[in-house]
């Protein structure tokens, strides 16, 4: 009795399951009372094709399987189970009365754990299924082990990629920061003296076109060589063109100045805390900069950029890194747009322009902020779609894609600002990628 007790408490028999499988009715009851007295599981069948249709059914946790049975054998019956993957991890006995050494060798190399010879003792009985149901909750707790590790070292991984990809990114945008603030201070200074001394200018040209029309008033008939040297230069178109002069320049020094602004605006360096901007800004200071890939070439007219800003309130927000979601998302546009237009003659893209449009609205719940930028390149397939925000994974060539780009645009909006970014695309019609910010 003692003995049972002791049973129970190491086999945690109310876990197993344990199928016999006998062509004698004898045994099957002689087993079956054994392993119900101590408290397992026990289900039974009288052949083996019965024995597979059950384990299909209800996977045991250890088989004690005859070897001469009518039908199919033991033997058979073991080689089907260790094919199956489903069951070839179940742990087989043989009973059999036949102690020959080649049937052992033979049930072993097929895939059985163990023999048991009849007639058996019921303490042997127990104590090899004792041993082998320890033995594979140990290969299970150590195979749960393992892939918990596995799946944990992996996260791991993912994470110091992820960090170190971020790390890299920041201090690159840093440098970046800093050397565009201080070259907009350097062209700052020159355009700002340049932009203050023109509205002067323009005063003293003014004053002295006015006392040159009084000359001409009160001197109508200036000596010969007055009137050579006014004839030399021009002075009637000198003085009409002047003022086109002074306001060409006033107009190319403020285009510096939207530029410089553009720069810093765009490269703002982000404190240790969020702070509320207009998101507006760090969008068209993105145009501002990607300007240049937007101009007509000679191989196609302009690029459209269609603005449809909705009115938002300000955004608590790490600013200079949604700058680079836009300046990454804006780039990637106009890639696709020139691939678009591989094979294509200016006329017909002409006649079908490359638009991008960039729509800010709120939700209808007005807690969340939407900014769509969708182009009408060559779109994406499905598959492409699923990947396109992997780390290092991209469409382009060697050497002009990294594959960091959007894995980097999504980890700014996700992690750093608790949204999502979203992509929709129709091959050979274009791509929409959605930004969606909460209010804080």
């Amino acid at each position: 009795m003692n003995y049972e007790q002791d049973i129970k408490m190491l086999y945690a028999p109310e876990d197993s399951l344990i199928l016999v499988v006998d062509d004698t009715t004898t045994n099957l009851e002689i087993v079956f009372d054994i392993l119900m007295n101590v408290g397992f599981k026990v289900i039974t069948e009288n052949d083996g094709k019965r024995a597979i249709q059950q384990v299909e059914y209800r996977l045991p946790d250890l088989i004690l399987l005859d070897v001469m049975m009518p039908g199919i054998d033991g033997f058979e019956t073991c080689k089907l189970l260790k094919e199956n993957s489903a069951t070839c991890d179940i742990p087989i006995i043989f009973m059999t009365a036949n102690s020959d050494t080649d049937s052992k060798v033979k049930g072993l190399s097929i895939g059985a754990v163990d023999y048991i010879t009849k007639p058996f003792h019921e303490e042997e009985l127990l104590a090899r299924i004792k041993t082998h149901l320890q033995l594979r909750n140990l290969t299970k707790t150590l195979e749960k082990r393992v892939a918990e590790r596995t799946a944990a070292l992996s996260k791991a991984l993912k994470d110091l990629q992820e960090s170190q990809l971020q790390l890299v990114q920041t201090e690159k945008m840093s440098a970046l920061g800093q050397l565009v603030a201080g070259v907009a201070h350097e062209i700052n200074n020159p355009v700002g003296f340049i932009h203050g001394n023109l509205g002067h200018a323009s005063v003293y040209f003014q004053d002295m076109i006015n006392i040159i029309n009084l000359y001409q008033q009160h001197y109508p008939n200036p000596v010969p060589e007055i009137q050579e040297e006014i004839a030399a230069i021009d002075l009637k178109y000198m003085l009409a063109d002047l003022p086109n002069l002074i306001s060409s320049m006033k107009e190319g020094v403020q285009r510096i100045r939207n530029i410089s602004t553009s720069l810093r605006t765009f490269s703002r360096a982000d404190s240790d805390r969020k702070i509320y901007c207009n998101i507006h800004d760090g969008i068209d200071s993105t145009i501002m900069i990607l300007k240049h890939r937007l101009k007509a070439s000679e191989n196609r007219p302009d690029i459209q950029v269609i603005k449809d800003y909705d009115s938002l309130p300000e955004l608590e927000c790490f600013i200079g890194q949604l700058n680079q979601v836009f300046m990454n998302l804006l780039a990637n546009a106009i890639d696709a747009l020139e691939e678009s237009n591989v094979g294509r003659t200016y006329i017909e893209i002409e006649a079908n322009p490359n638009k991008v449009l960039i729509q800010t609205t709120l939700t209808e719940d007005k807690n969340h902020i939407l900014i769509r930028i969708k182009d009408n390149g060559m779109g994406m397939s499905t598959d492409v779609q699923q990947k396109i925000f992997d780390y290092l994974f991209t469409t382009k060539p060697v050497g002009q894609g990294t594959g960091l780009g959007l894995s980097i645009a999504r980890q700014i909006v996700v992690e750093k600002h608790g949204g999502t970014l979203e992509v929709n695309s129709v091959l050979g019609e274009g791509s929409e990628f959605i930004i969606k910010l909460p209010i804080q």
